[in-house]
């Protein structure tokens, strides 16, 4: 065979095609089912709802100075799912969660937020906050505002305490620039008091005090006694040494107050027994309104403690123990640092009385009904 034979048959001969004249898999599917008539919510008659994809309707909106908090919660194919916000919110998920009312179970009656003050100028004295402890107040504040439906009505109390007052007029003008900024109303009220917040107290020749405001009788008895060394300290003066001593020694002193027996210090359980009466009776004065407490680290950390079942930890400065009480007797959640438990509300009335049955010396003097003769007897 000659070399021209051999060419003709190679020419003759059929190779395979290496162009791609037919479209995408991607393209082939959609122009299929653009023939069909597209998908079947495209296909009903949907009358002059604009079909611009909703990326590009959120775009023109935010270029119109349209408030994009007032836009519709998205479709799935054509149909209104019943989806809430505050749902899609919590799993944190692009998902459209549906959620019937069945599905969601007790509904939330009252909110409470117990925050921590911002960061203080000292413990030495009765100090209010540091520029950045009104700022991280603020922001707490401002956070807050995000959640608040139209109308809303928010009850602000706080501890007896300079930094604690500060920490929620702080968060209350936080409150009052969020909303100002979303365009939305609510009814914010001023600042309250409430003993029922206040930190955990120690018994003081002078009265009840916070273990801060005490301080400084403190430091006047123990230069007293370490200069002139007149005999032994009192109890109380002893165990808020300790206290202090702990805390000038690099430890945790709220541990030691959760884990150490103190004659003069007010007991954990007693700070979670009057939080739990202090949110009820805000509860029965402001029915279905969201409650903002300032108070103190220790009575959030014992508190936390005691829904959890074991210590989470001190609260940073503004962090916040969320409860929300369930309606009827569905108990409550509580929240904090990403746990959340689920809480009976405790009945105060039915809670154990330790002081009946007995008498004289073993009751504490506010409980006494004896003489005082007949009490050192």
């Amino acid at each position: 065979m000659t070399t021209s034979d051999v060419r003709d048959a190679q020419s003759s001969a059929s190779l395979p095609r290496t162009e791609r004249n037919d479209a995408p898999a991607y393209l082939q599917k959609y122009l299929d089912r653009a023939g069909r008539g597209g998908k079947p919510h495209e296909v009903v008659d949907r009358g002059d709802e604009d079909s611009t994809p909703l990326y590009l309707r959120r775009f023109r909106d935010r270029r119109s100075g349209a408030n994009p908090l007032e836009a519709p919660v998205p479709e799935w194919e054509g149909h209104d799912l019943g989806v809430t916000q505050a749902r899609a919110r919590i799993t944190k998920t692009k998902e459209i969660v549906p959620e019937t009312a069945a599905q969601a179970g007790p509904q939330t009656v009252t909110q409470v937020h117990i925050i921590r003050h911002g960061e203080t100028q000292g413990y030495s004295t009765e100090s209010g906050l540091t520029p950045l402890g009104s700022w991280q107040a603020h922001r707490r504040g401002f956070d807050i505002s995000k959640g608040i439906r139209e109308g809303e009505r928010v009850r602000i109390v706080c501890a007896d305490t300079n930094r604690a007052r500060q920490t929620a007029e702080q968060i209350r003008k936080g409150l009052l620039d969020g909303l100002t900024m979303w365009g939305r109303s609510a009814d914010i009220s001023d600042v309250d008091g409430m003993a029922e917040f206040r930190n955990f107290q120690v018994w003081t020749p002078e009265g009840l005090r916070d273990v801060t405001g005490a301080f400084r009788l403190y430091q006047k008895e123990m230069e007293k006694y370490e200069r002139v060394a007149r005999g032994d300290r009192p109890l109380w003066l002893v165990e808020v040494d300790r206290f202090w001593r702990t805390q000038q020694g690099g430890g945790d002193p709220i541990t030691y107050w959760t884990q150490i027996p103190m004659l003069c210090f007010e007991p954990p359980s007693a700070t979670v027994r009057r939080f739990w009466a202090g949110i009820l009776r805000i509860q029965a004065e402001t029915q279905g309104e969201r409650i903002i407490v300032a108070t103190h680290s220790g009575p959030i950390r014992v508190f936390a403690m005691a829904a959890h079942g074991y210590d989470p930890g001190e609260p940073y400065n503004t962090e916040e123990v969320i409860v929300k009480l369930l309606d009827g007797d569905a108990g409550a959640f509580l929240a904090y640092r990403n746990r959340v438990s689920e809480v009976q509300v405790p009945r105060l009335e039915q809670l154990p009385d330790w002081w009946e049955g007995l008498s004289g010396r073993a009751l504490p003097t506010s409980l006494r009904t004896d003489t005082p003769q007949e009490a050192t007897q």
